[in-house]
């Protein structure tokens, strides 16, 4: 069932869990988040960046992403992630997505307040949500002093502010994760007491950017059918759970489910070399994500929460 966003995330809020938000490029990858929280039984959020609409156009994955929430037993919403033009967060707005996001943590802190606020008024006047940000979630590792490091997570005093200027629904915080792969350099490291400090601060649902946890077992079936990627990456599985049990409320994940698609089609490539038809190619990378993605959805705690 399509449900709003911030229906879900305030339930997920008072219940101490986290919902998935899943980033969708194409029929099978939406397909295999709704199955998977079907599964599990829990809710689930389906997102498109501007690079999936960039890809394949937002009629089309929003035709997808409804006709899978309408017809799942499991709250289903859909999100637009990482809104950085406004004219493509306008245009979710007027199609009909349950929430977009608008990310100006690139601007200053009073041009990223106006142009939120700015979004957030055209949003709640026609019922959708809003998700800001704070911080930028990027390349931690690369700062080399502390001073850097502090400059580009995010201020608890600050996002109380934030929040309460721009009247955003949930608000993307920076606490130490980076977009992407990672580039296999291993874990990240999570400042869980700036989180415990923002979660003093702000009472609306918080996110986590850049969370990618991937397991041992999926780096092994990747290197095993031709892969080279490296140690496992990303955040730890205690860290991810510490996290939510301080407030996080939506983590987004894109690159497991990417590297989970990967690893089906190099499996099958590999055993049947000959194989031409798309959809036998594309059932075994099917499968590799509904698995990852329950996996994420255990992790978070909201097997059961439907």
């Amino acid at each position: 069932m399509l449900t709003r966003t911030k229906r879900t995330l305030l339930k997920a809020q008072k219940g101490g869990y986290a919902v998935g938000a899943f980033n969708i490029n194409n029929m099978e990858i939406a397909h295999a988040i709704v199955e998977a929280a079907e599964r599990e039984k829990a809710p689930v959020i389906c997102q498109t960046s501007e690079g999936s609409l960039a890809y394949a156009g937002m009629d089309m994955l929003l035709a997808i992403g409804r006709q899978l929430g309408h017809a799942s037993k499991v709250p289903v919403s859909l999100h637009l992630d990482h809104g950085t033009h406004l004219e493509v967060v306008r245009e979710a707005i007027r199609a009909g997505y349950q929430s977009v996001m608008y990310d100006g943590s690139a601007h200053p802190f009073g041009r990223n307040v106006e142009r939120t606020r700015a979004v957030v008024t055209l949003a709640h006047a026609r019922g959708v949500s809003v998700e800001a940000e704070l911080g930028a979630i990027a390349g931690i590792e690369d700062f080399v002093s502390v001073k850097q490091r502090n400059a580009r997570l995010t201020n608890p005093e600050r996002a109380r502010e934030f929040v309460k200027k721009t009247k955003c629904d949930f608000l993307a915080v920076a606490i130490g994760t980076s977009h992407g792969a990672y580039k296999f350099k291993g874990r990240s490291r999570l400042d869980l007491s700036r989180l415990k400090e923002i979660r003093a601060r702000v009472r609306v649902p918080l996110v986590l950017h850049g969370a990618s946890s991937v397991p041992k077992s999926l780096v092994k079936t990747i290197e095993k059918h031709g892969g080279t990627l490296g140690e496992p990456m990303g955040v730890s599985d205690f860290d991810l759970r510490s996290a939510v049990k301080n407030g996080i409320c939506k983590v987004n994940t894109d690159t497991d489910v990417r590297l989970a698609f990967t690893a089906g089609i190099r499996k099958v490539l590999k055993q049947e070399p000959d194989e031409f038809d798309p959809r036998k190619l594309l059932a075994p990378a099917y499968e590799e994500m509904v698995s990852i993605i329950r996996w994420k959805i255990r992790l978070l705690g909201s097997s059961g929460k439907a």
